[in-house]
């Protein structure tokens, strides 16, 4: 039997991560939870029985009401201020960087278990641009993922742009001479790598390009079109002395529909912000719906059912209409969310994501019509606004859907087995 490669690949993703080697030149996922290949970027601080769970059962543990703190999207904040911001829980001091660290230590920990193996050494993807309008940012977001990998355990760390690591598992989809594109939307960011097919000899990169655009943004911008009016968002609210009215906040509801910014939410201060808001609002019965979505801390509940509307949205063979289902603030609400509605929001993003594909190629001196074909990776590639953007951009190149959860893992896999040479 052939020999493991001794660096773990891992695809450290925004809604999702996977781990894999490479077995005589041939890909090996791993199951790092029962019987999936896959896992989500999830956290759940039990605060009753003082332990952190991880992927599914850190989802089931928000669903099911326990007392604790839920974490998910967690890479989004790479780069930013608030991965060295500390907070107490379980009664330690934790930042983000710790808090990734031990979400990488488990997925190191389950891997070792499943192969018998040890892992030291890691070849992780990243995106092409962490941060695509912000070059600061950009940069510290590797040291961040860098710090947090040796926190996890890692003894050393190198990386690979995850649209490359696709395009390298997917290689074998053309045939030699072929120009290809690799289009990986995942859950926080769109990456494109542009390669040829060079048959015995593997792949020529021919560039590379990435916009800070992904699923959760396609959340965010359904719940504030559709959710935050019915909390409250772009209500009146009167002043205090006076018969004057503004508008309230926007910034309370932006952060309420933003995944990674939940958490931060649940302050003494935001809701006494809300409660200021909904004793003077023109519309206090849904102002007093964001009072309780913040004080029962329902966020993520929210940011679950809108993202079930947003999947059920994208199914053209569901057996009911979809919808936004809000039960848990009121018995029997609901908002219909038809493809026709999604798609008219989503529109302006898919158009950013095939004006960045179309950028792509330029970059390498050719044209949308050079490309033999598209290669989709990465759950949001399967959304149908995203879909229709590309195939207008690409209307010549004929569309493969890869693994949409593992067609970057495949490629880590394998290239993990050389990295470090």
């Amino acid at each position: 039997m052939a020999a493991l490669s001794s660096t773990l690949g891992i695809d450290f993703g925004t809604s999702n991560s996977a781990a894999g080697v490479a077995l005589g030149g041939v890909p090996c996922l791993i199951d790092i939870e029962q019987g999936q290949q896959t896992l989500p970027t999830a956290v759940f601080f039990d605060f009753d029985e003082k332990r952190i769970v991880y992927g599914r059962p850190a989802q089931a543990a928000l669903i099911g009401g326990d007392e604790g703190r839920y974490m998910r999207a967690l890479k989004s904040l790479l780069g930013t201020s608030l991965m060295r911001e500390s907070r107490m829980l379980l009664g330690k001091r934790m930042d983000f960087v710790a808090i990734v660290g031990r979400f990488l230590a488990e997925i190191k920990a389950r891997a070792e278990a499943a192969t018998g193996q040890k892992f030291d050494r890691a070849l992780s993807g990243r995106p092409v641009m962490f941060h695509s309008a912000d070059a600061v940012r950009n940069a510290q977001a590797l040291v961040d993922l860098t710090d947090c990998y040796h926190a996890g355990g890692f003894k050393d760390v190198r990386f690979m742009p995850e649209p490359d690591a696709a395009a390298l598992a997917n290689r074998a989809y053309l045939n030699p001479g072929d120009l290809g594109l690799i289009v990986d939307i995942g859950g926080g960011t769109s990456d494109f790598t542009l390669f040829r097919q060079q048959g015995d000899a593997g792949i020529d990169i021919l560039a590379s390009n990435g916009l800070r655009l992904g699923g959760t943004d396609f959340d965010r911008e359904l719940s504030l079109a559709h959710v935050m009016p019915h909390l409250g968002m772009g209500s009146d609210i009167k002043h205090m002395f006076g018969g004057d009215t503004h508008v309230a906040p926007q910034s309370i509801f932006a952060d309420l529909a933003t995944w990674q910014k939940i958490p931060f939410l649940y302050t003494r201060e935001t809701r006494r912000t809300a409660e200021d808001l909904a004793r003077h609002a023109m519309q206090p019965e849904l102002l007093a719906r964001l009072v309780t979505v913040l004080e029962d801390e329902l966020g993520h509940d929210l940011a679950f059912s809108v993202e079930a509307g947003k999947i059920a949205a994208n199914d053209p063979d569901g057996t009911s209409p979809p919808e936004i289902k809000l039960d848990m603030l009121e018995r029997g609400l609901s908002l219909p969310l038809p493809a026709a509605m999604m798609a008219a929001t989503l529109a302006e993003m898919a158009g950013k994501i095939g004006e960045t594909a179309r950028e792509t190629v330029a970059k390498a001196g050719l044209n949308s019509d050079d490309v033999s074909r598209l290669i989709f990776v990465g759950g949001s590639s399967l959304m149908g606004v995203v879909d229709a953007s590309l195939r207008r951009a690409f209307p010549k190149a004929e569309v493969h859907q890869a693994a949409a959860l593992t067609g970057v893992v495949d490629g880590l896999a394998l290239a993990a087995a050389t990295a470090f040479d």
